[in-house]
């Protein structure tokens, strides 16, 4: 079996499952707790936290740990709404879900929002954001990398235009900071999101940077964890594993970015030999591990069924309750028709992946295309 999902999960390096087993039965106590096995617990989590703050250039009391990146971004943007409710946010049409979820949620309940849509690149321009941005504009929430089609977003240019205009930027950095540098304060980023297991680490952790001095109505209540931003007993071993992975990423950036680059060039450059394959967003800058591709005249979900029959795992875009594929939203916005969307999937490359992996891949995915179009 050949595994091209890495974004939407990674597996767990061994020196993080290394670091995690102590606290799965011998530091197990409460880090709450005052006693001495408490204090223990304690110190793997401060551990943990300085070494995602040390990885995002931050201060370790701007690193609060949450279940993952879904519940960092409904405490922003919610938090935010909360304390402003007046205010006006600002995202765009390309948003993960949790994004779009929590701007929809609050704009039925009176808020103002706006969602930029991209260009057909799959970029939302600094400019653009400058255009959109109202007088009353409290909170702009981007993303760094996209899920789906790996572009990149200019953070850094936009955080001054959205500074500039007295508003806070919130960036969801989940897809980038397994293969490239994310400093906080090199972004000017006022809020970022951060999700263990797409770096390597647990799933059911994630963190959230709080730039020091910014007050957020707390997302969860019941007890004074993480200074008061989120209640509950900490889920120390899988926080420890984020501790651990997040150091590990940082010292590998350069060279998973640079191998990551070097496959994906090649991969792409093999697929579109095949017959009616294109990349969508290929002419935007983009991360080193993501390749969405569109495959004229053939159903995507049929694609991907046959390709796992065969033994490559790619995705595509998000399911409903029933199991069907719908659409990416993302493609969608892009500018592709229904039909154009629904013939595109997602493959994404990782650290386990080889150049011969790859190759077979390719072959396979040729295989697979044969088959759908003859059944099509």
């Amino acid at each position: 079996m050949i595994y091209l999902d890495y974004a939407a999960t990674t597996p767990l390096d061994p020196l993080v499952l290394e670091a995690m087993l102590p606290y799965f039965s011998e530091v197990f106590a409460n880090p709450s707790s005052l006693h001495g096995f408490g204090q223990k617990a304690r110190r793997g989590l401060e551990t943990a936290r300085e070494q995602v703050a040390l990885a995002v250039g931050a201060k370790p009391k701007e690193v609060i740990f949450t279940s993952g990146a879904t519940e960092a971004i409904n405490q922003v943007i919610r938090g935010i709404a909360a304390g402003r409710p007046e205010g006006h946010i600002l995202t765009s049409q390309l948003e993960h879900k949790a994004v779009l979820a929590s701007a929809e949620w609050l704009e039925a309940r009176g808020t103002k929002v706006s969602y930029l849509a991209p260009d057909p690149s799959g970029q939302i321009s600094p400019e653009a954001v400058r255009a959109a941005l109202k007088a009353d504009t409290v909170l702009v929430a981007l993303m760094l990398v996209n899920n789906e089609t790996g572009v990149k977003t200019d953070i850094a240019a936009i955080s001054k235009l959205v500074h500039e205009h007295g508003a806070y930027l919130f960036c969801d950095a989940v897809q980038a900071f397994a293969f490239q540098e994310v400093k906080v304060y090199a972004l000017g980023v006022d809020f970022m999101a951060l999700s263990a297991h797409k770096m390597y680490g647990p799933k059911g952790v994630g963190a959230l940077y709080i730039r020091e001095g910014l007050a957020l109505e707390p997302f969860m209540l019941g007890g004074e964890q993480e200074r008061g931003f989120r209640a509950g007993t900490h889920n120390l071993a899988s926080i420890v594993g984020m501790g651990k992975a997040a150091e590990l990423a940082q010292t590998r950036h350069g060279e998973d970015s640079v191998r990551l680059q070097n496959l994906k060039d090649a991969f792409e450059g093999e697929l579109l030999k095949i017959d009616g394959v294109r990349i969508n967003g290929n002419e935007a800058p983009r991360g080193p591990k993501h390749s969405n591709v569109q495959v004229l005249g053939v159903d995507g979900e049929a694609l991907l069924l046959a390709l796992d029959t065969m033994g490559v795992a790619a995705s595509a875009g998000s399911a409903c309750a029933a199991g069907s594929l719908e659409p990416s939203h993302v493609l969608r916005a892009m500018g592709l028709s229904y039909e154009d969307a629904k013939a595109s999937i997602r493959f994404s490359l990782g650290r386990m992946v080889s150049e011969a992996m790859l190759e077979q891949a390719t072959e396979v995915f040729q295989v697979a295309i044969d088959r759908c179009r003859v059944f099509a």
